[in-house]
């Protein structure tokens, strides 16, 4: 390796930036235009050469033996090392096996997760054309940040645009807006990322500029994120769950004193009859009055009430974090928020109306051209055959049963071999415990991977993958006004390849390989994808330069739209002309589509369901755990970085608690916990914090999960791994989505000596020679 090479542009979902390999370690430099660089950057390029780094084809070692008979010792056998030539055989075989003998349907590749950034290298995308060409596959539906959003939005405003983008853009928000209610609350952390890669981190100077105009931001979440210097927000602390009964209490008091616009409810929606009929208690008898709503959330009942007046009262903003949906009947503070914003009557004017995700992720509102990014394609799927992205332990476990999902009933698949690539299941779903023996079911599961994480540990096939410093790629997002030209920085470590070259290979080995790869090279592909975006670029009268020049350069930013974009202003503007793809046309306060489908667990309007765990319901010792997303990582990714291990209290993830419940349980700062319920057990370090409300655990996701007993579901987990506790159900019959935000724990001081972590070292390995020796 040398030294002193020149520093080459480069791209992740922290943030753009240049970087060289020096004697082995990567080095970065921030790029010059990010006001706001993440320390994440540095942590991810101290990976490259950490101790689980995946470095040559691995195979379990009773899978090799007995195949198929040896499912039970998955996750906690030996792997063996194997070569390319060896283990891409077993691959191809295994998945000739599935397919001829069950249909394509058996191979499930949904293989959800961020992977690394990088457009043409995106894992997913890469193994879902390769499935296509070998004819297909079951897939996964929806995401794991905003799956109830993405099914039951367009039932009620016709597109999953309030939730995915474009959001009505920041600059004019910073313009208008007033008042800025942030159900959910303002995550800073989310702030630094963004799929794909982007230019420069935005977020905090949109926060900045909005702090700047005079803006009241107001805070309703459990917990109260540090903000940038020269921003402050009102903090409401509120009951995990109970955002829904607050939400109508403001639309109760708008409706009660005559304060809701019933111009716009008449002219833009349908189904303010049936939802008046429930605030004012016609419906159910119950008022649903700030009284109400304060009895459910702890929030008081003035707050509501002054919080209601003042949206009408200056030009205002409702914006809901994804979080919020990820909870047992999640759809209803989507559905709530959407009714208030119609009570309010703001929707379509520049700085009004709502949003979900605002400040979820780096790019959401950032004002951007409609020109598409840089993406591979990856063809269709003959089977058509799919899950809810949720439901993988449900589809795993039980082959053949039946479950409702949007309007429909729909059968699990029997499946027989998982390609994982690109993904980690084992830390973002739900009750890992029941995913560790949902593992158990299929005879194969081939993992592509670059660290020896909990899903490569739970694999039969291993295949090593490089980082985006191993490999050419275009980093872009659809909600970045820039594209990166990512060069690699650095040899591939060991023996791993470009996942493009691993399915290349193994589609020539399955007679697919003119349909996977085009005859294209990486280049190639680099060249032509690129020429996509410039050619629609064009079409929108947007000149952008040809490849060799963007290459050279090693980065493009697309200029600013000319004005501010708001969201449904043109329907506001005519609602007939610019209709909503709903049934009627309009906002559906009322969906008699959604009434139509009998669902017991989501009925035609926004409503207040306790959820299945919540304070409400809570034993005196219980707290309501909050699994957010980390600052020190992204999802599971880098929880091996400089950044995350240090944030460790004893080896394990913070634990989050009010001060007021440390003391009350005996516990302090610093201590060893064991976190319960009914679905596992966790070890977490307590830190005590007044900016997590009383009653309120946060336990951030991501931490790799390290059971004391590898392969055996109930066991205690190391290193605080949230999922182990979350339950595994979907939000409703409508959409199936994942609701790990309706947890209830116990916490108690681990009087034990902490077991060692042993997740952040390669697994065991067996002797490839004396392996074969013995092998029969």
């Amino acid at each position: 390796m040398l030294s002193n090479q020149p520093f080459v542009p480069h791209g992740s979902h922290w943030g753009s930036f240049s970087a060289r390999d020096n004697r082995g370690r990567i080095e970065i430099v921030p790029s010059p235009i990010d006001p706001d660089p993440s320390p994440l950057l540095q942590a991810y390029a101290d990976a490259v050469h950490h101790p689980t780094r995946i470095g040559k084809p691995h195979i379990r070692e009773g899978w090799l033996a007995r195949r198929g008979a040896s499912r039970g010792e998955r996750g906690g056998e030996k792997f063996v090392p194997v070569s390319w030539d060896e283990a891409l055989a077993l691959a191809a075989a295994e998945l000739d096996g599935a397919r001829n003998g069950y249909g394509n349907e058996a191979i499930f590749g949904g293989s959800y997760g961020w992977s690394s950034a990088g457009r043409f290298h995106h894992a997913r995308s890469q193994l879902h054309r390769f499935l296509n060409s070998i004819g297909g596959f079951t897939d996964q539906t929806q995401n794991y940040s905003y799956a109830a959003a993405i099914t039951f939005l367009p039932h009620v405003i016709g597109s999953i645009e309030a939730v995915q983008g474009p959001v009505s853009s920041l600059d004019g928000i910073a313009e208008h807006t007033r008042l800025m209610l942030c159900f959910g609350g303002i995550s800073p952390g989310n702030m630094q990322v963004e799929a794909g890669g982007h230019g420069m981190h935005s977020g905090y100077e949109w926060l900045r500029l909005c702090a700047r105009a005079g803006m009241r931001l107001v805070n309703i979440s459990p917990v109260c994120h540090e903000l940038p210097e020269g921003v402050e927000a009102e903090w409401v602390p509120i009951r995990p769950g109970t955002d829904t009964a607050v939400i109508l209490a403001m639309a109760y008091v708008l409706l009660s004193e005559g304060r809701h616009d019933a111009g716009f409810l008449n002219a833009h929606c349908v189904g303010a009859p049936e939802i008046e009929r429930y605030l004012d208690g016609r419906a159910d008898g119950v008022t649903k009055d700030p009284r109400w709503a304060e009895a459910i959330s702890g929030v008081p009942a003035s707050t509501i009430a002054e919080l209601a007046r003042a949206l009408v009262s200056a030009r205002s903003f409702i914006t809901g974090s994804w979080s919020l949906q990820r909870a047992d009947r999640g759809e209803q503070p989507l559905w709530a928020i959407i009714t208030l914003a119609a009570f309010v009557g703001q929707i379509g004017l520049p700085g009004g109306g709502f949003a979900f995700g605002l400040w979820s992720i780096n790019g959401m509102g950032n004002a951007r051209r409609p020109i598409s990014s840089p993406r591979l394609p990856v063809g269709s799927n003959p089977t058509r055959s799919f899950i809810p992205v949720a439901r993988v332990s449900d589809m795993l476990l039980d082959p053949g049963g039946s479950y409702r999902f949007n309007g429909g009933e729909r059968i699990f698949p029997r499946i027989e071999v998982i390609y994982w690539c690109g993904g980690n299941p084992f830390h973002h779903h739900q009750d890992i415990n029941r995913l560790v023996s949902a593992f158990k079911r299929p005879r194969t599961v081939i993992v592509q991977d670059i660290w020896w994480t909990a899903t490569a540990r739970h694999a039969d096939i291993v295949l090593p993958a490089t980082t985006t410093f191993e490999r050419n790629d275009i980093g872009g997002s659809a909600r970045d006004r820039f594209l990166i030209a990512m060069k690699q920085t650095t040899a591939p470590v060991g023996q791993s390849r470009d996942d493009f070259e691993i399915f290349r290979e193994l589609s020539q080995r399955m007679d697919a390989g003119g349909a996977f790869d085009e005859g294209r090279s990486e280049m190639e592909w680099l060249r032509h994808i690129y020429g996509e975006v410039r050619n629609n670029a064009g079409k929108a009268g947007i000149d952008i330069p040809d490849f060799d020049a963007f290459w050279e350069k090693g980065s493009l930013e697309i200029p600013r739209p000319d004005k501010p974009f708001t969201l449904f202003e043109a329907f506001r503007r005519a609602p007939e002309a610019a209709a909503l793809a709903t049934p009627s046309g309009k906002i559906e306060l009322f969906s008699e589509r959604i009434a139509a489908f009998g669902l017991d667990d989501i009925g035609g309007h926004a409503e207040w369901v306790p959820p299945a765990e919540w304070l409400g319901a809570a034993e005196p010792d219980e707290l309501h755990l909050i699994s957010l997303q980390p600052r020190t990582r992204l999802h599971s990714q880098l929880d091996i970085g400089s950044v995350s291990v240090a944030s460790k209290i004893g080896g394990r993830e913070p634990i989050w608690m009010n001060p007021a419940d440390v003391a009350r349980l005996g516990l302090r700062g610093g201590d060893i916990v064991r976190v319960h319920n009914r679905r596992g057990e966790v070890l977490a370090g307590v830190l005590a914090t007044d900016r997590v409300m009383p009653g309120v655990a946060v336990l951030a996701t991501g931490a790799w999960y390290d059971p004391e007993r590898p392969g055996v579901a109930g066991t205690l987990d190391k290193h605080g791994n949230s999922n182990v506790l979350t339950f595994d159900r979907g939000s409703s019959q409508l959409t199936q989505a994942p609701s790990p935000q309706s947890c209830l724990v116990r916490v108690e001081r681990y009087d034990r000596v902490a077991p060692d972590l042993s997740v952040l070292d390669a697994p065991s390995f067996a002797s490839a020679r004396t392996y074969e020796e013995d092998r029969p």
